[in-house]
């Protein structure tokens, strides 16, 4: 926040190990808050950050994944979208990884390195995405569910 000159957080959503979730960036959960997560795709995404580090040895709890999982598909159902879905995005600036301008293709539920030249969520959170996306799809939150 003092680094960049904000005055809040850039994530949307935090995550602790427990599964609590916490309000990030100001305005509204339940809102299309513009965030500043993933530079180059803040306007079409919802940053959903767990606080640890997860590529230095770090393993997230199965009750962290599960709530990333329910608030992930409790954000997308709002605006009718599959968290099991894939969506064709085109980048606002060159983010490391793409170039602006380019379309690209991404999971409804990415890693911030999809987006960004970035380690993060960090290997084993990373390597998790996939079950947090079934998990997702599955969840009493997920639309049609």
């Amino acid at each position: 926040m003092r680094t960049n000159g904000w005055n809040d957080i850039g994530y949307n959503f935090f995550v602790d190990k427990c599964g609590t979730v916490f309000e990030g960036r100001a305005g509204g959960v339940d809102r299309p808050v513009l965030g500043a997560h993933t530079y180059g795709f803040n306007s079409y995404s919802a940053g959903i950050s767990l606080l640890g580090d997860y590529e230095n040895g770090g393993t997230p709890t199965a009750a962290a994944k599960q709530a990333i999982a329910d608030l992930a598909a409790w954000k997308l159902g709002l605006h009718g979208v599959d968290p099991e879905a894939k969506v064709a995005l085109t980048a606002a600036g060159d983010t490391g990884v793409w170039k602006k301008g380019q379309v690209v293709t991404l999971n409804t539920i990415s890693g911030h390195r999809d987006g960004y030249a970035t380690l993060c969520p960090g290997a084993t959170l990373y390597s998790a995405l996939p079950g947090i996306r079934t998990a997702a799809g599955t969840s009493p939150y997920a639309t049609g569910n």
